[in-house]
Parts: C-alpha cells; structure tokens; sequence
C-alpha cells in the first residue's frame, strides 16, 4: 500500500516506539536489539503488515548515513591509550584477517556452488563478491551487544574487538568494490584495482588523522553562540570527512573511524554534551537503518536461499573467521588460545553486509537479489547464534572479569568534564545515616568528602553544617577520586551499588 507523508510520519513514529520497547524487552531477555530492530523492519513490510519499500538505492543512503555516525561515534568513545597494547593485532585483523576471511569463504562458495548444491551457481568473482560483502565484522552489532552488556573482557578483548570491528569495513567495501569492477569491467587492469585499492586505504587514514586533528584546532577556536550549535558542528565535520576524502579517491568509512579517534581523545570543548549527541543520534540510526533494512527484503525469498545461506554462515563461523584469527595472531604469544577462540566468535555480522549487499543490486550484476537475500540471512543466523552468546562464551571461557561500576546520578543532572579527576555520587538519607543525628555536621563523612546539595521533596538548596536532615532527602557528594568516593560508601555503611 502507498501511504502520504502525514501517514509515513505516523506509521514511522509507530515503528520507532515499537523499536525501543522491543529493544529493552530483547536487552532483558538476552536478544540483540539489532535482530529485534530488523525483524520488526520484516513484519511491517510487504510480506507483513504490507508497508511498501523496494529501493535499494535509498536503503543504501540511509546506511552510508547511519554507518557514518555509527563509525565516527565509535571513534569518539575509544581511548587510544586502551588501544595502543592491541594496536598491532586490531589493524591486521582488519585487514589480512578480513582478507583471509573473503578468500577462504569465497573459494567454499564457489566449490559448493558448483559441486554440491544444485539450486544455485556462482561464477569465482561472484563467489569472491558474496564472500567479500561478508568479511567483516559489523560494527554497529559488536558495538551495540559489548556496551550494551558493559562486558569486561580480560586480555584487552574489548578494544581488540571494537578496533577491528570499527576500522575492517573499508577493508571489506575495497573488496567489494574491486569484485564489482572486475564482474561489470572485465577488461579492467589488475595493477589499476591494486593501485586504487592502496590509494583508498592510504588516503582514508592520511586525510582521517589529518583533518581530525584540524578538527579540533577549529572547535575550540571558532567560538559559536550557541553551545547546542556544537553538535551539530562535529555532525559536520563528520560528513566533510566522508564526503572530502571519498571525493579524492580515498575511504571516506576510515576517515571518518580515524577523524573520530583524532577527536574523541583530545580536549574540546562541549565534549560531553557532544558524546550525547551523538550516543542518541547512533541509536536512532541503528534502529533506522535496520529497520529500513528489514523493510527491503521479501520474507518469502529467504526460503529458496536458507540451504545455501545456512551452508555459508556456518563455514564462516566456524572455519572462515577462526582461520582468520589463528593465522593473523600466529605471531602475537600474548593473547591465550581461549581469547582467540573468543575472538573468532565474536565475528558478529550485521547491516554493514546488507548495505555493501545493495551495491550489486544496484549495478545490476547478475544474480545480485539472490546475493542480497543469502546476505540477510547470514546476517540474522549470526546474530541470533553469535550475538545471544556473546556473554556466555566469554563466561565460558573464563575471560570476563569484574568491572568498575559507578552509581548513576538520578535526582541531580551534574557531570563533571573527563579531565576533572573528582567523583560524584548520590546517597539516599535513611534511618542508619541519621543514627548520629539529624544534622549534617553529624554524618559520618570521611575527608576530602563535601555534600553540595539536598534534594527534598521537589526543592533543591545548598546545605550548611547545621541543615537539618530528614529521611527520604537525596544528597549530591563530590570527593577527590573513586577511592575517596568507596570510603564514604564504606563510612555510611552503603553497598558500592544499589
């Protein structure tokens, strides 16, 4: 059915509410947010409720938009100290482990394609094609499951992962771009595609490393009266890196991952109104993007394709992506066997494949919706067997550890900068605080400990030494450090965490 603007600003206000309760039900019950996003893309769309959506040339805007922010948003969230002890590994898993992964699992469609299967045929560039879609490891899922899970991984798994996933995607659409030239341009000159090959990789870093650092140089000088105005600032710069540096022949996706990096780890100003910004923005666009995603495919091609696809997904869990990792870490003693093991799991595929996946269907290549179809459903095989397991193969294995949580401010929105080595934290007043007495003066606060503010009721005021106290009111404490902040716990006689 076809529907007016009016409607589609419903019928999308609808999906996207829909999204967001499906997606703190999924949390709950260990489902990927992503997979629930992409099947209520499915239900809605023609082969469900009937929404009509056939194109993949819009569905391809809106992910180069979405893994834009996903990818530059990743960058501004990752300290580059985290990374620097896994740098080496990161890198090369991003680009030998990827192209690895394309040629073994290439060379296997092409083998069973043409010698098992009878319901389909690739040629090898179109086995190669297919393969190459699939290389990577999708960032936006293996950002959205770690952070969402706040899993802490020993052996520095956790930037491991975030690095390869943030920085492979360009690896991957070279692959794909050259596999695409080589099937609509036969005649094309290997050293060309080689020599453009190394012009984007080399490009897409210079100009990401480059341009970021110019990019924080401009938002501290330039001074805008607005303050929200510098979201919508770093939005820019985020869009000028894609767009200049794919302009002139580079990846503008690296860029924009290494402009983020650049970014995310020097002082701005309004970074952490910024951070927000772009925390909500990567939300919104995930659940844009898979729905839109959903809504493009048929349901009912997936099920010619289910043999051959689960056939596919399976050797690349299994063989591909664990011959990737073993072979890219040989060097490397200080990763253990369970943490590559983890690694090889963790080889989350998502909407980027999808997206890449309508690059085909776009020039026309032949069998490109067949491509399209067994893409999406290796991406919701892995999702729905690697992206539930994620927590428990690392339990599995013995490398989650116990992390650092902080109590999270509800009554006071106050936020120090990242630099202010200070720790705030909330305490409720109650029968055991006030068995002293009922001023503040009598608290049992440890040093370099200050309470700053009372919320009563709905009041807020600056309390003095002889403020009276009263059960139920919520006190903003400031001390020096963490530290400080767990003795006052300890003092009060509070748990670390509620």
């Amino acid at each position: 059915m076809t529907i007016n603007f009016d409607l589609f600003l419903l019928v999308a206000s609808i999906l996207l509410f829909l999204s967001l309760i499906a997606g703190k039900t999924g949390y709950r019950f260990g489902v990927p947010t992503l997979l629930l996003f992409l099947f209520i893309g499915i239900i809605a769309g023609s082969g469900g409720l009937g929404l009509q959506f056939s194109s993949p040339d819009i569905a391809q805007y809106i992910g180069v938009v979405a893994l834009n922010i996903i990818l530059f948003s990743g960058g501004l969230d990752t300290r580059i100290s985290e990374l620097k002890p896994i740098a080496v590994q990161g890198v090369l898993m991003a680009t030998v482990g990827v192209l690895i992964t394309a040629l073994a699992t290439g060379f296997f469609i092409y083998w069973i394609t043409n010698n098992v299967l009878q319901s389909v045929t690739f040629s090898l560039f179109e086995s190669l094609l297919l393969a190459g879609i699939m290389s990577s490891t999708d960032s936006a899922s293996v950002f959205s499951i770690l952070r969402s899970k706040n899993l802490s991984l020993k052996q520095n798994l956790r930037p491991l992962l975030e690095l390869e996933s943030g920085s492979n995607d360009p690896m991957a659409f070279m692959i794909t771009i050259v596999m695409l030239q080589l099937l609509t341009l036969p005649e094309i000159s290997g050293w060309i595609v080689l020599l453009k090959f190394m012009q984007q990789l080399v490009f897409g870093a210079a100009l990401g490393y480059f341009l970021g650092k110019f990019a924080v140089r401009l938002i501290n000088k330039i001074n805008l009266d607005n303050d929200a105005l510098y979201s919508v600032l770093m939005l820019t710069i985020m869009f000028f890196l894609f767009g200049f540096t794919s302009f002139v022949g580079g990846n503008g996706y690296l860029a924009v991952y290494v402009g983020g990096l650049m970014i995310g780890n020097h002082r701005v100003v309004h970074r952490r109104s910024t951070m927000k910004f772009f925390d909500g923005l990567t939300w919104l666009f995930q659940i844009i993007m898979f729905l839109t995603l959903g809504l493009l495919v048929e349901p009912r091609e997936l099920l010619p394709v289910a043999g051959v696809a689960v056939l596919i997904g399976l050797f690349l869990m299994i063989v591909a992506r664990p011959l990737a990792v073993f072979t890219t870490f040989l060097p490397f003693k200080n990763l253990t066997f369970k943490a590559k093991l983890f690694t090889s799991w963790v080889g989350l595929r998502g909407a980027v494949p999808i997206i890449f996946a309508t690059y085909p269907w776009i020039n026309d290549v032949p069998q490109a919706k067949m491509i399209f179809n067994i893409v999406f459903f290796i991406t919701i095989i892995s999702l729905m067997l690697q992206g539930t397991t994620v927590s428990t193969m690392a339990n599995w294995l013995g490398l989650t550890q116990i992390a650092a949580q902080k109590r999270k401010l509800k009554e006071f929105d106050v936020e120090f900068s990242d630099e202010i080595k200070s720790a705030t934290c909330e305490i409720k007043v109650d029968k055991n605080i006030l068995k002293q007495g009922n001023q503040l003066m009598n608290i049992n606060l440890p040093e370099h400990t200050l309470v700053v503010m009372v919320k009563r009721n709905q009041r807020y005021f600056i309390p003095r030494g002889n403020t009276m106290l009263e059960e139920g009111d919520s006190l903003l404490v400031i001390t020096d450090d963490e530290e400080a902040m767990r003795e006052t716990y300890r003092q009060l006689g509070i748990p670390p965490l509620e």
